[in-house]
């Protein structure tokens, strides 16, 4: 497939367009038939992603000395961006776009030892628990508890949405510790927690998305963890989840980028390739223009993407804005590309085989996590246009 999206337009180093280049020939070389294929047969893109791992593309925003490039989230963008236009989406990226920048903030050395590197190589898994089925973006809500004895913790509760829990070795928990602020609200505390820790049982949720990541609800029952499972200081842990927050943001809005690259290319090819009275079909205004619109606000969305992760690297306090900014951009944008690009193929654009309708519920995702887009537009208003807050 050609790439009309060459230009250097988002890039913010020298060397992106050679990292854009490498990332497209690895996993252009599964490609999307590759990636449908793990998806139907119910399995995992176990190859991709340890030679994605091998390739050094899974830990370039983690430090060197624990195994990773030791570059930043605008690296990591390009990759996460990139793997999606080649048509492989992963949700994965994402989760460890959140959990190696929290371990590697505010975790010990010897925590940072024993999971850095292994994630950096892809050879270790770690999945991400905070969503609650009563608490939703509230997480001062949260219910899962904490509860401190002599030997360490005792973990109770139920987490929902957590995905990837059958491919990790740990799950990094959001909890309510028993230490409560000036507000009487319970604080929280991270805890990296053995995906197979008795106590723990998990049910998978059954989705329309077409990935290969599985969603679970997770009940801990009991669960008895030793001293050194907790991350960073107790009673810190919203604080610390920060760390993985912007990272997050700017990931998902990096698979939807690459997923409206991907739409975009192929509806343009259909619409150069399909003649209809001998007239190629892109020549008509009625397809040529919503498609072209359709560039234009996704040029846009990962130029803000490619910003936030720049503002994220240096450390600036806009980065949370921006991060929240492009999501929101990036999911409306990349919606309506698939839009046009299924439309283009008429009823070829509703059959798998063309690789389209099943990224429509991926993009969709987006919209509504990791976090919905009515609470940016509540931060926005608060945060940007200083108006009152509503909530």
């Amino acid at each position: 497939m050609s790439n009309i999206f060459g230009s250097t337009l988002v890039d913010t180093a020298e060397h992106h367009p050679m990292l854009r280049d490498s990332v497209a020939k690895l996993v252009g070389g599964f490609g999307r038939r590759y990636f449908q294929d793990v998806v139907k047969r119910d399995a995992k893109p176990v190859e991709l992603w340890q030679a994605m791992g091998d390739a050094g593309f899974l830990g370039v925003h983690i430090a060197e000395e624990y195994g990773g490039g030791g570059s930043g989230l605008a690296d990591y963008n390009v990759i996460v961006e990139e793997a999606a236009a080649q048509g492989c989406p992963m949700l994965s990226l994402v989760i460890n776009s959140i959990c190696a920048p929290i371990i590697q903030a505010h975790c010990t050395p010897a925590l940072k030892q024993e999971w850095l590197p292994g994630l950096a190589s892809g050879k270790q898994r770690m999945s991400f628990a905070i969503t609650e089925p009563n608490a939703g973006t509230n997480t001062h809500k949260v219910t899962t508890t904490a509860r401190s004895h002599s030997n360490g913790w005792v973990l109770n509760g139920t987490k929902y949405w957590t995905s990837g829990v059958d491919e990790a070795d740990a799950i990094m928990v959001v909890c309510r510790s028993e230490m409560v602020d000036a507000q009487g609200r319970h604080q929280l505390s991270l805890f990296i927690v053995p995906a197979n820790a008795p106590g723990i049982t998990r049910t998978p949720i059954e989705t329309a998305l077409h990935v290969p990541e599985t969603s679970f609800t997770l009940f801990f029952d009991n669960v008895q963890l030793g001293p050194d499972a907790l991350v960073g200081q107790e009673g810190q842990g919203l604080r610390h989840v920060f760390a993985g927050l912007n990272p997050e943001r700017v990931c998902a809005a990096a698979i939807n980028n690459g997923i409206a690259r991907y739409a975009i290319e192929k509806g343009s090819q259909q619409a150069k390739d399909r003649s209809v009275w001998n007239t190629p079909i892109g020549a008509h205004q009625g397809i040529a223009h919503p498609l072209a619109k359709s560039y234009i606000a996704v040029q846009q969305a990962r130029l803000m993407t490619a910003r936030a992760a720049a503002l994220s690297d240096a450390g600036s306090p806009d980065a949370g804005e921006v991060a929240n900014m492009a999501k929101f951009a990036a999911a409306d944008a990349s919606l309506e590309a698939l839009d046009q690009a299924i439309q283009i193929h008429g009823g070829n654009g509703l059959a798998i085989e063309y690789g389209l309708a099943d990224l429509w519920f991926i993009a969709r995702l987006h919209k509504t996590a990791p976090v919905s887009r009515e609470m940016i537009l509540n931060f926005v208003a608060q945060h940007s246009l200083g108006l009152p807050k509503s909530y």
